[in-house]
């Protein structure tokens, strides 16, 4: 690991993490009560316009500071960690969450009650106006029901806007914004507004524009604070570096940076700016390792900078995006617990022409990551055939420390899975990873190519196996075929469960349009679209499809339960005949109790193979349960479809983030031994207290699947026990597991090594273990701050020996 020389530096590094570690979130009403004031203004404009104007005000108005430690400057709200309000989302949850905000049991905020005050004033203003009224008033009745039953999950979608993305940072970094401002200026000056399509571009153009000149304002309020500070700072070095901070604001506020220092910090405002102006999250920073390295390998060249002192900077960096926050309903945020953001950047991989793309700057983003330790970045590394094995083995070492990160994808299967879908060869080869662990061609791709509706295969299971009757609200949206007493082979059983899953599929791409739909109505982003290809071209933000690739993304929840269950099904009562349907409906019914329930379980989970075990019976069988939805979700088209872009369709994914656990509550008891309402499981990683032949037969297992067809993610956590990669030989056999999964075709694979008994303790002594950070889904977290059901889900999991 690159160290860094001077003591002073490191205590600044450790005074400066420890600072985000000891704050508590808090409401900040900065952002409601600005664009609550220009959208009243501006009620008669054009809503892209009113987009515009109101993130012009919020640069102005917004309080900035720099802190005391700081190298990287900008900041979402009024105070680090705090979370701003955006009211024209959704309204009505905030204000009945206000008293609820600092009692809940896990994402807590401080909220003072002068904001209580103001936002109780600000927020009835939006009765009706926000894009969360419009999408209730428009939905289905079906698909509302489909959600009140527990089968969509689309709620996080509706009152959170877009985010999922990963824009042209290396286009700003040539260009800088004066660029992007003077072509929207040029294209504006050519439009011919006598064609009708010419109008909404103007409009576009426009706010572009003011966009962009609200950014370098921004930007240039830091370099007046720095300055400002400066003047007053007494300590001398300190002094030139609020002042070199100050020349770097004033310059990259609108030109193209010339060091690697301002190409970081303007990389950060870039990131940081999204998310000021949209409530989504996953706003993701993509190779970063490359697009950054040719202002790295400059500096290093002429002398300027030191691997040392890089590695510095991008700690600095690393804390600041922890800075980053977002406040969620109490019972959204329980499918997201520990306030993650998804920061996403990946390093490594290859270069647009197939060759390694490993470079310096990849080594000492590990170093930074190691020594910052925290939940943000999320942080990947991209692994190919001919991946460095001394770059394996550094991420392995990081992995080591135990918070979960880097996790891995596999180039092998990322590539062709893209190429697939109508992505080009060297835009596939140039991939980058985005939010829990999804894919996009950075620069290029729409919003959210995941990120949507998760949809709950085990609860369309259980209402396959109840005639479509969900048991316990007794609602019925689709008839069904049958149930555990009336099928008479397990053909009939298979037709029952793709009857059920083909229906609800529909609504969760109903739901999704319809969002969709809504967002290119009343959430345009001006500045996000004109830092995504084609898009000033075309004259169309993203939601119009103005990218050059736009495909999206639900995700499958509960994989591995259905193809348990189904095997349980197959085996127990069809092929065996040791238990009948009826028998195993009334287990299912009395959640396995009494002394008949209790020993149809004992069957279930001792005679019977599970997935994750490298049974090939069962495997398969889980691969059959959700290939249906895999071939039938790419035939539905998105808000976009013929709008400009490539694909304009569905893709499938597995990325569950950690809605396994509340999914489970909609579930009563299931045939794979599932106690009733308890979490299913992760991804496709195996089923909780299941996988106990080792890691090498889950690999094998999760191999097994259609690895190919999920372009948009396939999330396996594994728990590895750390006296086992104590030593570099425990390593090198973790590395060869790796290079031995994706030689199989596996998607991803992450890990946790942090023992059960420091996950018990730092249960019942949280204050002891403030900075622990566990690998949750496809994002890391602070364990204590998670909610308790999720802490004993991960604990649950079982942990392997290599």
């Amino acid at each position: 690991m690159i160290e860094i020389k001077k003591e002073e530096n490191i205590k600044r590094i450790e005074k400066f993490r420890k600072k985000i570690l000891d704050i508590t979130p808090e409401i900040c009403p900065e952002r409601a009560r600005i664009i609550t004031d220009v959208y009243e203004k501006t009620e008669s404009e054009p809503i892209i316009i009113r987009r515009a104007k109101s993130l012009d005000r919020i640069l102005s108005e917004m309080s900035i500071y720099i802190l005391e430690e700081e190298l990287i400057v900008g900041n979402q709200a009024s105070k680090p960690r705090s979370a701003p309000v955006f009211p024209e989302y959704a309204w009505d949850w905030i204000y009945e969450e206000l008293d609820r905000f600092e009692k809940r049991t896990h994402d807590r905020f401080m909220i003072r009650e002068e904001t209580k005050r103001e936002l109780k004033e600000i927020l009835p203003k939006w009765k009706g106006k926000t894009l969360w009224d419009r999408i209730v008033a428009v939905q289905p009745l079906q698909v509302m029901q489909a959600t009140e039953i527990g089968v969509l999950n689309w709620k996080g979608n509706g009152i959170s806007g877009e985010g999922h993305i990963v824009v042209d940072y290396e286009m700003v970094l040539k260009n800088g914004f004066r660029g992007i401002i003077e072509k929207a200026n040029f294209l504006l000056s050519f439009l011919d507004l006598t064609e009708p399509d010419n109008l909404k571009k103007r409009f576009f153009y426009e706010a572009v524009m003011i966009a962009y000149n609200g950014v370098s304002k921004f930007i240039n309020r830091y370099a007046d604070l720095a300055e400002a500070l400066s003047s007053e700072e007494i300590n001398d070095e300190r002094r030139k570096e609020l002042k070199e901070i100050s020349n770097i604001c004033r310059w990259i506020s609108l030109n193209p940076p010339r060091t690697f220092y301002e190409a970081l910090q303007l990389t950060f405002f870039i990131l940081l700016i999204q998310q000021i102006e949209s409530n989504g999250h996953s706003v993701s920073l993509g190779r970063i390792d490359q697009y950054l390295y040719p202002f790295y390998k400059h500096d290093i060249e002429i002398g300027s900078i030191t691997p040392e002192k890089a590695v510095e900077l991008i700690s600095h960096f690393f804390i600041k995006l922890n800075n980053i926050n977002k406040v969620r309903p109490e019972d959204h945020s329980r499918t997201q617990s520990g306030n993650p953001m998804y920061q996403n950047l990946v390093i490594g991989g290859q270069t647009p022409e197939g060759t390694d793309a490993t470079n310096e700057l990849s080594y000492l983003f590990l170093d930074a990551l190691a020594l910052v330790r925290l939940p943000e970045p999320n942080f990947y590394v991209r692994v190919h055939d001919n991946t460095p094995q001394e770059f394996l083995m550094k991420a392995l070492e990081v992995v080591r420390l135990g918070f979960g990160m880097p996790a891995f994808v596999n180039d092998k299967v990322v590539v062709p899975s893209l190429i697939s879908r109508g992505v080009s060869l060297e835009d596939a080869l140039n991939y980058s990873t985005m939010g829990c662990l999804e894919v996009q061609v950075p620069g290029k791709w729409g919003y959210r190519a995941n990120g949507k509706t998760k949809l709950n295969l085990l609860k369309i299971l259980e209402l396959a196996l109840n005639n479509g009757i969900d048991p316990k609200t007794g609602i019925q949206l689709h008839p069904g075929k049958g149930d555990l007493t009336t099928f008479k082979n397990f053909e009939e059983v298979l037709a029952a469960w793709e009857d059920q899953l083909e229906y609800y599929t529909k609504l969760h791409v109903i739901a999704d349009n319809i969002n969709d739909l809504v967002l290119e109505e009343l959430a345009p982003n001006p500045f996000c679209s004109a830092l995504v290809q084609e898009c000033l071209e075309r004259g169309k933000h993203l939601n119009e499809g103005g990218a050059v690739y736009d495909m999206t993304s639900g995700a499958l929840v509960g994989v591995p339960n259905v193809g348990n269950s189904l095997m349980t099904i197959k085996k127990l009562i069809f092929d065996e005949k040791v238990i009948s349907g009826i028998e195993l409906k009334k287990a299912l019914d009395n959640n396995f109790e009494r002394p008949e329930g209790e020993r149809i379980l004992e069957l279930i989970l001792n005679k019977v193979p599970k997935y994750g075990e490298d049974e090939d019976e069962v495997d398969l069988l889980t691969r059959r349960a959700y290939e249906p939805y895999c071939m039938k979700i790419i035939s539905f088209k998105n808000m976009r479809y013929g709008r400009g872009p490539i694909g304009g369709n569905y893709l499938p994914s597995t990325v569950t983030i950690s809605a396994n656990v509340p999914a489970g509550e909609f579930v009563g008891a299931t045939p794979d031994g599932r106690k009733a309402f308890t979490p299913v499981a992760d991804g496709v990683s195996p089923m909780q207290g299941t996988g106990k032949k080792g890691p090498t037969a889950i690999m094998k297992s999760v191999a097994k699947l259609p690895t190919i067809l999920m372009t948009e993610g396939q999330l396996l956590n594994l728990r590895i026990n750390p006296n086992n990669i104590k030593m570099y030989q425990g390593l090198e056999r973790l590395a060869a597991l790796i290079r031995g999964f994706f030689d199989l075709y596996g998607w991803h694979v992450q890990f946790n090594t942090v023992s059960t008994e420091m996950l018990r303790d730092a249960q019942k002594h949280p204050e002891r273990y403030r900075d622990l950070v566990v690998r949750v889904a496809g994002y890391s977290a602070f364990f204590v701050d998670l909610d308790p059901i999720l802490q004993e889900e991960i604990i649950s999991r079982l942990e392997h020996g290599l």
